[in-house]
């Protein structure tokens, strides 16, 4: 096991990004939460519906799947989940939809993260298809409409000029809609102003989590799944840009100084597979923080750095997001992950609320293992409903996974 450094906790510097990247976050609730007061309508909205739309158009959305991680990171899950079971949603559907649903009745999360009630709602189905039915029973139950956006599954490698124009017309009818509803209006120089905007956060947040090329990695990789939430909800404001580009260079700066945020000798790296197990985040983190393991990298943090030059190229990007592009690619960009940063072993978190993606990540892990010759290991468990974890199951899962990186070390 490695020793962690004997440091004691030092309260967070208010001038890191890691406090203003917090402060970032939890701005997007208050923010919606004040607008609400004020008589505006406010928005849900899933994590990769282009959000430049309503950041054009002014208007305060906030996110269910964030709210959903908060509420299981704080120990909420299992009770929001089980009084949607009891209205008879199964058990077998997404946790995070569970979640949400139960808080679109019960309006309280009891302590793990409240939000306005919504006037609309916003889907992108690049993530899953789940959404669609997710958000349709909150359209039913709320009696709210639904403003939805289909980005089909590619099965190309790249992303044609059909499949440009499908999307593209309908961000265009979005637009179009939300402007009918809300009494907004679109503005092509505030677009051109948040697009810059959003530019200079992906190209930052992509370049800080690049960091992890140096060995020791500057940073644990748990950090990325926390500071994520800002690429979801704010990319394309101001402060976030200017947030983003500080943790670039406090990450450089932790390397020139031979440092990092992962506190015990980094003896293993490791790509992190899958969403986050947040009810049991600390275990998780711990399991490999005990070991040495450092998780560098992840394809979800680096999925929310969106670049791209006009409107027809930010559909381009919004298609080939993680969950919407083939076998092929997806493996390629975490082949190129594993390979640029140095990564000794895959662990895979075998999600019970995504069994098709599941399916689908068997034979990604395996090609990705034989193309980077590393050990792959999985375990079973979900992101939100913590009776779905074996924290037994887990420790010898990522046992297993040390003992194959440490052979593989003394062989070479």
């Amino acid at each position: 096991m490695a020793e962690e450094q004997k440091k004691p906790r030092r309260p967070v510097d208010p001038n890191s990004a890691k406090y203003k990247l917090g402060q970032i976050a939890a701005k997007a609730y208050s923010d919606a939460a004040e607008a609400k007061e004020r008589g505006e309508l406010v928005g849900w909205c899933s994590s990769n519906f282009p959000v430049e739309i309503p950041e054009t158009l002014g208007l305060y959305v906030v996110y269910p799947e964030n709210q959903a991680a908060a509420i299981a990171a704080r120990g909420h899950g299992e009770e929001m989940c089980q009084i949607s079971e009891e209205d008879g949603y199964s058990n077998d559907i997404c946790a995070y939809a569970r979640i949400s649903l139960a808080y679109a009745k019960v309006k309280d999360s009891n302590g793990g993260q409240e939000m306005p009630q919504p006037d609309f709602l916003l889907c992108c189905n690049n993530i899953c298809n789940c959404m669609i039915k997710w958000y349709e029973n909150l359209s039913r139950e709320l009696n709210i409409p639904l403003f939805m956006i289909d980005i089909p599954f590619n099965p190309d490698y790249e992303v044609s000029k059909a499949e440009i124009a499908y999307v593209k017309a309908q961000f265009l009818d979005c637009i179009h809609k939300l402007e009918e509803f809300t009494g907004k209006k679109w503005s092509d120089e505030k677009y051109e102003e948040v697009r810059e905007l959003s530019g200079r956060s992906s190209r930052a947040w992509l370049r800080a989590t690049a960091k992890a090329c140096y060995t020791p990695s500057p940073f644990n990789g748990f950090d990325l799944l926390n500071h994520m939430a800002v690429m979801v909800t704010a990319r394309g404001k101001k402060e976030a840009a200017e947030a983003m580009e500080l943790l670039e260079k406090e990450y450089e700066e932790n390397h020139q100084k031979g440092e990092s945020t992962f506190r015990v000798e980094e003896k293993y790296r490791i790509m992190f597979e899958g969403i986050a197990c947040w009810p049991w985040l600390r275990v998780t983190s711990t399991g490999l923080k005990s070991r040495g393991i450092n998780m560098v990298t992840t394809i979800y943090a680096d999925a929310f750095g969106f670049i791209y030059d006009d409107f027809d190229d930010m559909c381009r990007a919004y298609a080939q997001v993680p969950n919407a592009i083939n076998l092929e690619k997806a493996r390629d960009k975490r082949v190129k992950l594993c390979k640029d940063n140095h990564v000794e072993g895959l662990l895979v978190h075998t999600n019970r609320s995504c069994k098709l993606w599941s399916g689908f990540m068997y034979e990604m892990s395996r090609q990705i293992g034989s193309e980077c010759n590393i050990p792959v290991v999985s375990f079973d468990g979900d992101q939100a409903d913590p009776r779905n974890f074996s924290e037994a199951q887990y420790d010898t899962r990522v046992q297993g996974l040390t003992e194959i990186m440490e052979a593989n070390k003394e062989a070479k």
